[in-house]
């Protein structure tokens, strides 16, 4: 019981002390905050907090060594310092907006994709591999390519359907892999 009575004492002095710090420095300490970030919302927060450490720090205020209210200056100017710090540190937030809009997809699943397909093209021939490369990864029409590759035009058609069908059977004996939905977006 006595315990309770002077948790009961010590928390009623503890707000005695607190009025009596915002009634006699609150409005300086609110007009300082003010001045230094220049948003009256963020000065009351800096005054709230500048009390709450006034209150865990009792022992510096009752000591007698300075003034109290050049003490609670002195918090404030240091909160807001290390808050201005902390923005500083931290990349800048952007808002979405039609012009900005979130980010879609992580770029991982498209490396993971690649090297499936390059994996795949790896397994073909040689002749297979430079069709396919030729009109899916440089974007040649038939004719474009058979110029580069120096063959018909209608063995670069037989070449790349044979190749398509070799990937295709190559992973279909591989179920539940979901690669073969990759291959086919890829040589699509």
């Amino acid at each position: 019981m006595a315990a309770l009575w002077s948790r009961t004492r010590q928390k009623s002095s503890d707000e005695v002390l607190v009025r009596a710090l915002y009634e006699e420095h609150g409005r300086a300490l609110l007009a300082y905050a003010q001045r230094l970030t220049g948003d009256r919302s963020a000065a009351e927060d800096v005054v709230q907090e500048t009390l709450i450490r006034a209150w865990r720090h009792q022992d510096v205020l009752t000591n007698g060594k300075g003034s109290v209210r050049g003490w609670l200056l002195t918090v404030a100017r240091n909160i807001i310092t290390d808050r201005s710090r902390a923005r500083a540190a931290r990349p800048t937030e952007v808002a979405e907006s039609p012009t900005n809009g979130p980010v879609a997809h992580d770029h991982a699943e498209a490396v993971v994709d690649s090297m499936v397909v390059m994996e795949a093209l790896d397994k073909l021939s040689p002749d297979h591999r430079d069709v396919l490369v030729e009109i899916y990864f440089q974007g040649r029409t038939v004719t474009e390519a058979a110029k580069v590759l120096g063959i018909p035009a209608g063995t670069v058609k037989s070449r790349s359907h044979y190749a398509l069908k070799a990937l295709r059977e190559q992973y279909a004996e591989k179920p539940g892999t979901g690669r073969l939905v990759v291959l086919k977006e890829a040589v699509a």
